[in-house]
């Protein structure tokens, strides 16, 4: 949805901060002099930064030598057919037992270059290419249906070199924690937390609960009593439920509500209710005057 969401950002932003950054696709995204990308999960923050500092000929070099190394599928030279699997069911059956072997590997080791490339390569071949760890640390998701295709290879190349041409920072510190006293009035902290109202591997066993809302919320507030600008991602209601939090919240400020079209048609997880329908909203500090002036003409090919 970066069509929806980028178009709403200020034209001229000197520090962005993707304070719930993921996949980084919103942050390595927007045209701003610097991007600050910050997340909880520090091995995430920590796989980027070995990505930024080995580069991307090394990083593809090392991946390939270990999908090689544990014998891992490779449809995109040799076919589906050849590993006795179809497009339609994937690669899961054949990579089970590698993937595995992987897994058990990486969880032996600790955080050095190669632990990262591991942990690469398995988000690659894991279900849905999700990142989890259990509460000892161990990366625990079960082997995926696809492999590292060209497609693949080419973002994280072009990820790699974006993250090299630029200035790109990494932070994992909770929200509560992070330090905004250097933001200015020309910066931008974009938020997609935890949707409250939603399930999702990342809000599993209270990972985001009420008292997080209410916090994430009241940080805004502080934020725009400074005159920095915010861009919150969220969901009003869902499958019959409704995120009251927010809507009381919203009820009670002049902040914008943009509602955008909700479609995530590549999550196999994600069932289509045909009853409740998703409201996802971005909601903004700047008012509709400003932002006549402040649309932005974004030209930054999106990754």
């Amino acid at each position: 949805m970066l069509d929806q969401i980028l178009p709403h950002f200020p034209k001229r932003i000197d520090t962005f901060v993707d304070l719930f950054c993921g996949g980084c696709n919103v942050g390595i995204n927007v045209a701003a002099d610097r991007v600050v990308f910050n997340d909880n999960n520090s091995k995430l923050l920590c796989l980027y930064d070995t990505f930024k500092n080995l580069g991307s000929a090394c990083v593809l070099e090392l991946a390939d030598e270990l999908i090689a190394e544990y014998g891992l599928s490779r449809s995109a030279e040799k076919g589906y057919e050849y590993y006795g699997c179809n497009s339609s069911t994937g690669l899961g059956e054949y990579n089970r037992i590698p993937f595995l072997r992987l897994r058990e590997e990486l969880n032996k080791r600790n955080g050095s270059d190669s632990y990262y490339i591991m942990l690469y390569v398995l988000i690659v071949y894991a279900f849905n290419n999700q990142i989890r760890f259990n509460s000892k640390e161990e990366f625990n998701l079960p082997v995926g249906k696809r492999d590292f295709n060209d497609r693949m290879k080419s973002k994280l190349c072009e990820f790699i070199d974006r993250l090299n041409a630029g200035d790109y920072r990494f932070s994992s510190e909770d929200f509560r924690d992070f330090d905004t006293s250097a933001l200015t009035e020309s910066s931008l902290v974009y938020c997609d937390p935890p949707y409250l109202i939603t399930c999702a591997t990342y809000n599993e066993q209270d990972g985001w609960n009420e008292q997080c809302e209410y916090d994430l919320l009241a940080m805004l507030d502080k934020l725009n009593e400074r005159r920095i600008s915010f861009a919150l991602s969220n969901v009003l209601s869902s499958k019959g439920k409704t995120n009251k939090i927010l809507k009381e919240w919203l009820s009670q400020r002049s902040y914008r509500l943009i509602h955008l079209n909700f479609n995530y048609c590549n999550s196999s997880y994600h069932t289509k209710d045909k009853t409740d329908s998703t409201d996802e909203v971005l909601i903004i500090n700047t008012d509709a005057t400003t932002m006549k002036t402040m649309l932005t003409d974004w030209n930054v090919e999106k990754l």
